[in-house]
């Protein structure tokens, strides 16, 4: 068990992302947005975090400090996919702003908004019951900031490809020749983007634009002179201590939706019949199956969904579920070390795969790590940070960078691959260029 005093208070019902606009500009501010869907139940907003770690990680044991419960607080960590694929790229330049291997911040208090039940908690942890009565005030005082939050216009100057799409083209086949060589067999290949924002534009107003098509895994966290902002449908892991399951759910396979129903509805067909992105799914199931089966009990690991169908604002995507029980002794730390990056969005064997992503692509930075919420009694929810911005201050502006990538094959044509990148940043570009307001 963890050290410290846990207290909860119910609060009237208001929504996460008011309660997240009252608090937008304070330093430390986190809201990690749920869809209410089967996938994203809660909602969490804090702000005020009583310590901070900002830097590089030990890099003998880069996940040492999160296997306990971290004190008698709450919790949360990105990590870098850079500091994931280091042991396969060696060292490498820092990624566009400067972003770190590792950031930590542990809250007093934090918000739970249920959406099923519509019950809105305040939950604290503290050093005895008086300091944990103090964090539940705190939280209740973030509600009383709670305000509507506006239609906003493109915070966006400029969003511009950091290469031309015969790059990314050229690349994708160099890849699916390294395939046939038999070098590997899949590699999650991304282009970039950057820009900078409007004068007096914020992060918080793309994260805003994004939450209204919103994803299971949406995220916004600012500290200090940094932001990301997230629009993730994809989990990457859950560990709950006291039943030891984990489960991972990896994404491969996209459709670009369309507007006509009936088109829509072939190309969600079109997806879960097409044996290529089948094989893409599967064999990332199996890398992730492999992991998980180095933290866990023998014979524990399973595949719960195989390819299902899911849908969000722009895309299809086929997703599957693994699950496992970790074996005894095993926390958050030992299950993060054995998985960290994402099998999804490496490739496989994942270890030749991140060598071969790092032939095409500069460093990552958060885009593909993981942003994760572990609270005091050791259950971890993290989440893979596909569909995320990340952004630093130039001056008195904010510039920002993100990725779009594709998994690619034997099978994978250049084009296609092309295009499906192009779908996975579709909404992120309506938020920070699109002239309509949403």
């Amino acid at each position: 068990m963890s050290a410290g005093v846990g207290a909860v208070r119910t609060l009237d019902w208001v929504e996460p992302l008011a309660v997240a606009a009252g608090l937008a500009h304070r330093d430390g501010t986190l809201c990690l947005l749920s869809d209410g869907g089967p996938n994203g139940r809660f909602s969490h907003v804090a702000c005020d975090p009583v310590a901070v770690e900002v830097g590089p990680a030990d890099p003998t044991d880069p996940f040492g400090t999160l296997n306990p419960t971290y004190g008698d607080r709450l919790t949360v960590g990105l990590l870098s996919y850079d500091l994931g694929a280091r042991p396969a790229t060696g060292p490498r330049a820092p990624a566009a702003g400067d972003w770190p291997d590792r950031m930590l911040a542990r809250y007093p208090a934090m918000l739970v908004f249920d959406h099923q039940t519509r019950i809105l908690s305040a939950v604290s942890r503290g050093s005895d019951a008086v300091e944990a009565r103090a964090g539940l005030d705190l939280a209740e005082a973030w509600v009383a900031r709670a305000r509507p939050v506006p239609d906003l216009l493109p915070p966006a100057e400029a969003f511009s490809p950091e290469a031309p799409a015969a790059a990314y083209e050229a690349a994708v086949a160099d890849v699916v020749g390294r395939i046939g060589a038999g070098e590997l067999f899949q590699a999650n290949i991304a282009r970039g983007w950057a820009g900078v924002l409007n004068p007096g534009a914020d992060p918080f107003e793309a994260f805003v634009r994004l939450a209204r098509g919103p994803a299971p895994y949406g995220a916004f966290w600012r500290l200090g002179q940094r932001a990301l902002v997230s629009n993730s449908p994809e989990l990457f892991l859950t560990f709950d201590p006291a039943t030891r399951r984990i489960e991972t759910r990896p994404i491969k396979g996209t459709r670009a939706r369309d507007p006509d129903p009936a088109i829509d509805a072939r190309r969600a067909a079109e997806l879960v019949a097409s044996e290529k992105d089948r094989a893409e799914n599967l064999m990332i199931v199996d890398l992730m199956r492999n992991d998980l089966a180095r933290v866990s009990r023998p014979g524990s690991v399973r595949v719960e969904r195989l390819f299902a169908l899911e849908s969000f604002a722009t895309v299809h995507h086929l997703v599957s579920t693994v699950t496992a029980e970790a074996r005894a002794g095993v926390g958050p730390g030992d299950l993060l070390a054995a998985t960290f990056p994402p099998g999804s969005i490496t490739g496989a064997p994942k270890h030749q795969a991140m060598k071969v992503i790092a032939d095409h692509e500069p460093p990552r930075g958060p885009w593909c790590g993981s942003l994760g919420l572990l609270d005091s009694e050791g259950c971890l929810t993290a989440s893979v940070l596909i569909r995320t911005l990340s952004f630093w201050r130039e001056g008195d502006r904010w510039a920002f960078r993100t990725l779009a990538g594709a998994g690619i094959t034997a099978d994978s044509d250049p084009a296609e691959e092309l295009a499906e990148t192009e779908a996975k940043i579709a909404a992120i570009r309506k938020a920070l260029i699109d002239d309509r307001v949403i």
